[in-house]
């Protein structure tokens, strides 16, 4: 195996949303993760084949009942025999199992004991249901998100599930991973979605404190609320992002779009921003998406296309960055970050069919 982290092994307990994509980024750089499923799988994921599992990516597939005593058994000999474990079961299912923290660390006291839930592991929401949505909602991320004058938006559950979950989730588990070689001693790693959208938030925080940002959305300079920052439709129907916040930036858009000096003059007074926003709008529509790019293409002026996820497969710079790498017939996401030194390794296809316990067990106590 290839990537920073090669030769540490991982226990992915099977799940939906941020659970998967964390195991994933591990096993992107490196891990040897092996997925423990059910003997029938449920939920959301067991509406998708499990070739196109994208987030299974570089992953070993097993299974086990957990409620009998052999399947037990079995993914308890697994956990003890790893590095990490990662669940995103309810607060107190994987005690009731036999599978939490305590009776683990007493046999493997390195192991770092990765909790992925929306509420965390204390509080008193820890033991009630939620998704993404809800989780984004109490942190006051999602009433940020959204045009003035209309509800909120929810962003897709890239926001809670991925940044707020996945990402703090990988965090944790590195930096526990860096701890236990200095202490020998593992940890729990509590990543609660909710905290993680709430860490996120903490440059806005900031600017509200200041007076530099209002709690309405859409009023603001990165929420859609100033001209130039936001995104315009073309004459063909689609969208061009724009945003020149800088002045050298706001030059060479002004310059590209050809507004005059004086519709330039005071853009950043909140009282001349719908006649900017008309203009630019006007301007924007009068050509093609293709043609505003060959205006802007080598510009500073902060502009680029609204792509698809077909149409960013094939973008000329994705394409020339490697951004996307076939797999199984799918084109995906490269492994990200990149390293210089101890390079990802490429991502191989999701698993199919399931390697016994016993024989991914023999393997990894040698």
């Amino acid at each position: 195996m290839t990537g920073p982290l090669a030769g540490v092994r991982v226990v992915e307990f099977a799940g939906i949303g941020p659970g998967p994509l964390a195991g994933m980024l591990l096993a992107d750089m490196g891990a040897d993760v092996v997925v423990i499923d059910r003997p029938v799988p449920v939920g959301i994921g067991a509406m998708i084949p499990r070739e196109m599992l994208v987030t299974n990516r570089g992953k070993r597939l097993t299974w086990a009942d957990l409620k009998s005593d052999e399947g037990l058994a079995g993914a308890r000999a697994l956990a003890v025999a790893a590095d990490v474990l990662l669940e995103g079961l309810r607060p107190g299912t994987m005690e009731r199992l036999g599978l939490g923290p305590e009776p683990l660390f007493a046999e493997n006291p390195r192991l770092v004991y990765c909790r992925i839930t929306g509420w965390g592991q204390t509080g008193p929401r820890a033991a009630t249901a939620g998704h993404d949505l809800n989780y984004i909602a109490v942190t006051g991320a999602l009433a940020a998100l959204g045009r003035a004058g209309a509800p909120p938006t929810p962003p897709m559950n890239l926001l809670g599930d991925f940044a707020g979950g996945s990402m703090f989730a990988v965090t944790g588990v590195l930096a526990a991973l860096f701890e236990a070689q200095r202490s020998g001693r593992g940890q729990v790693v509590d990543a609660a979605m909710a905290d993680g959208v709430g860490a996120l938030l903490a440059p806005m925080i900031g600017m509200v404190a200041a007076g530099r940002w209002k709690l309405e959305r859409g009023v603001n300079w990165l929420d859609t609320g100033a001209p130039f920052y936001d995104v315009y439709q073309t004459r063909d129907g689609h969208f061009l992002s724009i945003g020149s916040l800088e002045e050298p930036f706001f030059a060479a858009l002004a310059s590209g779009l050809g507004l005059t000096e004086a519709e330039c003059v005071g853009r950043w007074d909140e009282a001349r921003w719908p006649a900017l926003r008309r203009r630019i709008g006007e301007i924007v529509g009068s050509r093609t998406r293709g043609e505003w790019m060959q205006v802007f293409e080598g510009t500073d002026a902060c502009v680029a296309p609204v792509l698809d996820l077909t149409e960013a497969e094939q973008d000329e710079a994705n394409r020339a960055r490697g951004a996307f790498v076939p797999v199984n017939g799918i084109n995906q996401p490269a492994p990200a970050p990149r390293f210089g030194r101890t390079a990802a390794r490429r991502p191989s296809a999701p698993p199919v069919d399931s390697v016994p316990l016993a024989t991914v067990l023999d393997g990894w106590r040698r």
